[in-house]
Formats: C-alpha cells, sequence, structure tokens
C-alpha cells in the first residue's frame, strides 16, 4: 500500500478515536454525577466508547509506523557496528571457490584469490575492499561496491562501473565520499540498472595521476589483473563494451576519459563529470587507439561551471578534428544541471552519467 493512502486511512481513524475517547469522558463525568445523587448508572456505553477510542489508537499507530517504512528496500541482517565501523564478524571474503582459469592471474603468483574484505556499507549496499597486484606486482586498493539485494540471486550477473580516483594511492570514495548515493539514486528511480562499482587506487608515483594517464594511458589503475580479480571475486558480466563502463567525476575525470578513448574494445562509454582536460592529449589517445566501436562519451558540467563547459567543449572539438578512432568518438555535452548547491549538483551529475552508461550496458542476467 502506497504512503498517501495510508496517510489518508490515518486521518478519519485519528479523527474517530479523538471522538469516541471525547464521548467516553463526557459518559464517565455524567455517571459520576449520577452517582453522587445516589441515581441509576449505565456503565456499558462509556466502556464501549473507551474501548473503541482504544481501537483506534492502536490502528493509528500501526498506519503511522508503515507508512514511515512504507517503500524502504529490504536489506540483509548485518552485524552490529562498533565505533562506527561494521563489527569484524561482517567481514566478508568472496570467493570462497576461484574458477581455475581466473586463479593465476587474481593471485599474482600466490595460488591463492584475492580475497576481499566489508568495511562498510554505504548507499544501502556493501563495500568492500581488497589488495589486488598492480602491472608493477606491488598491491593497491580495489575497493567494490556491490548494489542492495546483489546477494538475493546467486546466479545473476551484474554489469561493471569503473570509478576512477585521481589521488595517489586513494580510490575515488575516499575523495567523494557521496558518489555511491547519486549512483543509487539513479538506480531508485528507475533511470538506470544495478551494477557493481569498482574502484582502484590512482596510481602512484605523481601528484596528478588524471594527468598522466591521458597521455600515457598505459598507466590507467584497470589493468588485466584487476579485471581478472574483480571476475573471479564477484558475479560480473566479462569484461566488454556491453558489461564493462567507466565514470570519473571531477579531477578524476580525464582518468574515465582517457580510459573510454583508449580501450573501445573493453568499455561501451565513459562518463565524466566537472572535470579539466588536456584537450590534446585526450586526442592522440584516441588517435593512439586500437581499432573498435566507436567510443561514446558524455562531459557534463553543472550549468554555472563555466570552466568545465568551455574544457568539456574543446576535448569534443579536438576529437572531431582528430585521426582515427578519434574521429569516430562519439561525445556528448550535458550543460543542464543546475541546484542550490554544489553537492547537490554533484549528485544530479552523477546520476546524470549513471544513466547515460547505463544504456550502453547489458541487464543483469543468470
Amino acid at each position: 500500500m502506497s504512503r498517501p493512502l495510508l496517510l489518508l486511512l490515518l486521518v478519519p481513524v485519528l479523527a474517530a478515536a479523538c471522538l469516541l475517547a471525547r464521548g467516553a469522558l463526557h459518559g464517565w463525568r455524567g455517571e459520576r454525577a449520577a452517582l453522587t445523587y445516589e441515581l441509576g448508572t449505565e456503565l456499558r456505553p462509556v466502556v464501549l466508547r473507551a474501548a473503541g477510542a482504544l481501537v483506534c489508537t492502536m490502528a493509528a499507530t500501526a498506519l503511522a509506523v508503515t507508512a514511515v517504512f512504507v517503500g524502504r528496500p529490504s536489506a540483509p541482517p548485518r552485524a552490529a557496528p562498533s565505533a562506527g565501523l561494521p563489527a569484524a564478524p561482517a567481514a566478508v571474503e568472496h570467493p570462497a571457490a576461484v574458477p581455475p582459469s581466473a586463479s593465476p592471474a587474481a593471485s599474482a603468483g600466490s595460488g591463492r584469490p584475492v580475497a576481499f574484505t566489508g568495511i562498510g556499507h554505504p548507499a544501502e549496499g556493501d563495500l568492500l575492499e581488497g589488495a589486488v597486484p598492480g602491472s608493477d606486482g606491488k598491491p593497491r586498493a580495489v575497493r567494490v561496491w556491490l548494489p542492495p539485494h546483489y546477494a538475493d540471486d546467486a546466479a545473476v550477473r551484474y554489469p561493471v562501473l569503473v570509478l576512477h580516483a585521481s589521488v595517489p594511492g586513494r580510490t575515488a570514495d575516499a575523495e567523494l565520499p557521496d558518489v555511491f548515493d547519486g549512483l543509487l539514486s539513479a538506480i531508485k528511480l528507475g533511470r538506470a540498472r544495478p551494477f557493481l562499482v569498482v574502484a582502484p587506487a590512482a596510481p602512484t608515483g605523481t601528484e596528478h595521476p588524471c594527468e598522466l594517464v591521458a597521455a600515457a594511458p598505459q598507466a590507467l589503475a584497470d589493468d588485466a589483473g584487476l579485471r581478472t580479480a574483480v571476475a573471479a571475486a564477484f558475479r560480473t558480466l566479462p569484461p566488454a563494451p556491453q558489461g564493462w563502463a567507466t565514470l570519473g567525476v571531477g579531477a578524476g575525470a580525464p582518468c574515465a576519459v582517457a580510459a573510454g578513448l583508449a580501450r573501445p574494445e573493453l568499455y561501451g562509454a565513459a562518463a565524466a563529470v566537472s572535470g579539466r582536460y588536456d584537450a590534446p592529449a585526450l586526442a592522440q589517445t584516441a588517435a593512439d587507439a586500437p581499432s573498435g566501436p566507436p567510443t561514446h562519451l558524455l562531459l557534463a558540467a553543472a550549468k554555472a561551471d563555466t570552466d568545465g563547459l568551455t574544457a568539456a567543449h574543446r576535448v569534443a572539438d579536438a576529437l572531431h578534428a582528430g585521426k582515427g578512432q578519434a574521429a569516430r568518438a562519439v561525445v556528448r555535452v550535458s550543460d543542464v544541471v543546475q541546484d542550490f548547491t554544489p553537492e547537490r549538483e554533484r549528485l544530479r551529475l552523477v546520476r546524470l552519467a549513471a544513466q547515460y552508461l547505463t544504456d550502453t550496458l547489458a541487464r543483469p542476467t543468470s
């Protein structure tokens, strides 16, 4: 039953409870006066009115509680938090067993799969973290956000959204903790289908990793080892344009654009929010990319972000004037979002990006 209908029922029930309680009170006063003058009394109407008022009050309470909680998604029981963090028993490791073909890459020669451990529950989902060996053999943090109800059906496989970071050694959600709220908002509003979010730590060795990858896309954090570890530990669609997409927010936006342009055979689309870009370097990245399907790219910025919109149009112009895969890129610039605060604008921009990306991704499948 919808919340408006519950509230509509609540009003007459409360009114009936008030009328019955008032009638019972007046009747009780009358009977007390009759006893004073030693007249005959009849308590039955008073008792019936009082009982009716009690029943109506209980019904109103039940309707109010139901109206408060209706529409909230159910979630599996979780361990009680301690000091603001999940208790140790809530730790989850994925998977219990690894397919033989994925085991060597996922374990980086150790013979064991990468263990992902639960570290929180942002945006009604589950956030896990593991140490995945990078291309240089050194472990780097990789976080994975599982959407609500991921555990409900063990046969369903989900598309993947790779979320790029801009601070060396940190993941994107550590920079922007509300990014998962924007993604969940798109899912709950029906503008995006559920997906996994993979957030690898940004490369180290430079203060601005996304400026590095614009000119050297081979330094991107989403290497084959990462994809193998994620595929071995979670139920994902295979790495391919219909199964994987990429997103960057703020300073992480150039990383997402570079990833989408450099790997058209992997990503079906890329979305960048409120970024500043090296347009010539990105156009060269696209021109040097292997032949494949055209890259679908969204460059979004708030209506009041004139610098961000100028940078987005420069990238679009540079790609259209480029060669090879660059000239084939399908670029969309969005400048329609506006709101009262930068935080609300960012949430709406992330929601818009999720909606754009989901159009290229396949539905979760069994």
